[in-house]
Formats: structure tokens, sequence, C-alpha cells
């Protein structure tokens, strides 16, 4: 693979984890106490031009009071 197409998979993977996480972390502030509860989550990855469609599920505990 060439150096171009692992910088642009790079950048790409790491604006899509830094953005997400100031996304969830906005979002449990904005909810207030979760008493640690946790929240299902799950990520859509989409490439309509190659047909991908990739989804990732998992689980994020809310923070204790």
């Amino acid at each position: 693979m060439s150096d171009d197409y692992n910088m642009s998979m790079r950048k790409f993977l790491k604006q899509v984890g830094v953005t997400s996480q100031k996304a969830i972390e906005e979002a449990l502030r904005k909810a207030g106490d979760t008493g640690g509860r946790p929240f299902d989550v799950k990520v859509v990855l989409s490439i309509d031009e190659l047909g991908l469609e990739h989804v990732v599920t998992g689980t994020i505990k809310g923070e204790d009071a």
C-alpha cells in the first residue's frame, strides 16, 4: 500500500476517533449524572462507492457521580 493511502487512512481514522469521543463526552455531560450505567453504542461506517457497510457495537459506561 502506498504512503498516500496509509496517511489518508490514518488521518480519517484519527478524525473519527477524536470527533466521536468529543461527541460522546458532550452527550454524557448533557445527560448529567448517569450513575455509571452502561449505554449501548453503534457505529456504522459506509462507503457507498464500494458497497461497504461495517457496523461496530459496544457498551460505554457512564461516569459515577
